[in-house]
């Protein structure tokens, strides 16, 4: 059953994909009461992709010489329509900007990826003994699209415990941390671009502004003023904390 399945999935994959990048497949058997089977769920980024593919897949034996029953879903709110939107993978955001884009359509830049500490920690958590590790990185990524004059940034921060039992397990953990970062935020900068694509094959790149963004341009010969009461001063660990969190970028 397994077999048949990871089979039957990799062919619908090879067929649906070459209409443009797929979201999701999953292939299930039929119920009980219906003939032996399997019917497969097939969710494009595209709905012209989704419309193609049925058009051209419906009734054609693409997959062990049988012909393929493909109907469109009748569910057609888009996601960034609902309430209930989801970001997308490191994975499917490289995928659908290479596939929408192309390769030299985008590019990634990092800003800032620098190493959290504490500052009651000091230089212990820097050692190579063993022991228990506390560590946290932050980022901050910028995404330019040359062709389309857009840029977009995101920030994230991760942190790792673990039993440090000698030099080596500390630097692969740092490496690992370091890529889960860079992914993370650029799965944020993406969660803010709008790839709309045109009947006549263009694509236009929108990004949605929130008020957390910030441009390079508009930070630069700007002083902040913070209000600060002298009375109500923050404690040593708020400070703490807030120096721990700060992504500054210059």
């Amino acid at each position: 059953y397994c077999v048949c399945v990871c089979v039957c999935q990799a062919q619908l994959h090879a067929v649906f994909s070459s209409f443009g990048p797929v979201y999701l497949l999953k292939v299930s058997p039929n119920a009980p009461l219906h003939p032996p089977g399997f019917y497969a769920l097939i969710k494009f980024f595209s709905a012209a992709h989704a419309a193609a593919a049925q058009r051209i897949t419906d009734g054609r034996p693409l997959v062990d010489d049988s012909p393929l029953k493909v109907k469109l879903s009748s569910k057609q709110t888009p996601h960034f329509l609902s309430g209930s939107s989801r970001v997308l993978s490191h994975a499917h955001c490289l995928e659908l900007a290479n596939h929408v884009l192309g390769f030299n359509g985008w590019t990634s830049d990092i800003i800032t990826l620098k190493k959290l500490t504490n500052e009651e920690e000091g230089e212990e958590e820097e050692g190579g003994g063993a022991g228990q590790r506390r560590l946290k990185f932050g980022c901050v990524l910028q995404l330019r699209f040359p062709h389309h004059g857009q840029t977009s940034r995101g920030a994230a921060v991760l942190e790792d415990c673990f039993t440090c039992t000698g030099p080596d397990v500390f630097l692969q953990r740092c490496c690992r941390l370091q890529r889960l970062v860079r992914e993370k935020a650029l799965v944020q900068a993406f969660s803010s671009v709008l790839l709309i694509l045109l009947g006549n094959g263009k694509v236009m790149v929108e990004v949605k502004q929130t008020p957390d963004q910030f441009l390079a341009d508009d930070t630069e010969g700007v002083l902040q003023v913070n209000e600060f009461s002298w009375t109500e001063g923050p404690a040593d660990e708020e400070e703490a904390d807030d120096a721990e969190w700060a992504l500054t970028v210059p």
